[in-house]
C-alpha cells in the first residue's frame, strides 16, 4: 500500500484562483488542477492507493464552514482514495467542540500551518489546540520550517517544536517538509530521533520553478540525498511518512525519487505506506 500523507485539494469552483495566487507567492508550478479529481488522476497515474488532504485554516471564521464540508463530502472522497483531516485555527475559540466533532465523525487529524496563521507554533492558542487534539487520539500534522511563500520568518523553529514535545507531549505529531524545511542541520542536530513524524513533502529532489515568475532565495533549499540518507538514518525509518505536498510536486516523480534511494525494501516500505497505515489506524479509515 502506497499512501501520500501530505496533500491539498480546493473545492472546484475556487481551485484555479488559490493555485494561481499561490504559484505567485511562492514561484514555483503546480502539477493538478487542484481538485479532488485533478488528485485522483494524479494518484492513479504513480500507483498511490492512497492520499490525505490536509486543509489549511486562514482565519477563524472558515474552521466551521470547511470542517463541515470536509466532513459531509468524506465518503465521496474516500471513494477517490481521499482521506480528509480536518483543520484548525487558533483563533477558534470552541476549539474543544471542534475537535470533538472531528472525532465523532471519524476525522482522524487536523492540520495547522503557523505561518498562514500568522502565529507561533509555541504560542499558548497553539499548544492548546495541539494538547487537546492530542487528548483525543488525533493525529497533528503542522507546517514546519520556513514557507517558501512566506520565508521573511520561520514561525515554527526546531527550539520552538522541541518545546511542544517537551510541554505537551503530543503522541500523534507530524511534522511537515522532514522536519524542519531548509534548516536541515538543525534538524539533523537537534530533532531527529525525537518522538514525532516527519513527511517527505516538498524536501526531496529539485523544486519545480515556475519560469514564468521571478525567483525567490530559497529555491535551492530542498535536501540533498546525502543528507536526506542521514536524517532517516538518525530519526528512524519507521517515522518517516512519503508525502509530496501535491499539486506542488508530481506524485510520480517523487515515488521515483524516493524509489531510488538506497534504502532496504523494508525501509522502503515503512516509508511509503506501512507507518501512514499504522498511524492512520482510526475507526473507519480503510474500511
Amino acid at each position: 500500500m502506497t499512501i501520500d500523507f501530505h496533500t491539498h485539494t480546493f473545492p472546484d469552483a475556487i481551485s484555479g484562483k488559490v493555485l494561481e495566487k499561490l504559484s505567485r507567492l511562492s514561484h514555483t508550478k503546480y502539477f493538478t488542477d487542484g481538485s479532488a479529481g485533478g488528485l485522483a488522476a494524479s494518484m492513479k497515474k504513480a500507483g498511490i492507493d492512497y492520499s490525505v488532504n490536509l486543509p489549511v485554516m486562514t482565519s477563524a471564521d472558515q474552521v466551521e464552514k470547511v470542517n463541515s464540508a470536509l466532513i459531509a463530502g468524506q465518503e465521496s472522497l474516500k471513494d477517490l482514495g481521499i482521506l480528509t483531516f480536518g483543520g484548525m485555527h487558533p483563533d477558534y475559540e470552541n476549539y474543544k467542540d471542534e475537535l470533538i466533532r472531528l472525532r465523532q465523525h471519524k476525522i482522524c487529524g487536523i492540520k495547522i500551518h503557523p505561518a498562514y496563521q500568522n502565529t507561533d507554533i509555541d504560542d499558548k492558542k497553539m499548544m492548546r489546540i495541539i494538547d487537546f487534539a492530542s487528548e483525543q487520539g488525533l493525529i497533528v500534522l503542522t507546517h514546519a520550517g520556513i514557507d517558501i511563500g512566506i520565508y521573511g520568518r520561520n514561525y515554527t523553529s526546531v527550539p520552538q517544536i522541541l518545546k511542544i514535545i517537551d510541554e505537551v507531549r503530543p503522541e500523534k505529531f507530524v511534522l511537515a517538509h522532514m522536519g524542519n524545511w531548509g534548516l536541515w542541520e538543525d534538524v539533523e542536530r537537534d530533532l531527529a530521533g525525537a518522538p514525532v513524524w516527519f513527511d517527505t513533502a516538498f524536501a526531496i529532489g529539485p523544486i519545480t520553478q515556475d519560469d514564468a515568475k521571478s525567483g525567490t532565495p530559497y529555491l535551492s533549499f530542498n535536501l540533498t540525498e546525502e543528507a536526506f540518507l542521514r536524517i532517516v538514518k538518525k530519526h528512524g525509518a519507521d517515522r518517516i511518512l512519503f508525502a509530496t505536498d501535491s499539486p506542488w510536486e508530481d506524485q510520480s516523480d517523487y515515488i521515483k525519487r524516493i524509489s531510488r534511494f538506497p534504502l532496504s525494501k523494508e525501509e522502503k516500505k515503512m516509508i511509503l505506506g506501512e507507518n501512514a497505515r499504522k498511524l492512520l489506524s482510526f475507526p473507519s479509515v480503510f474500511s
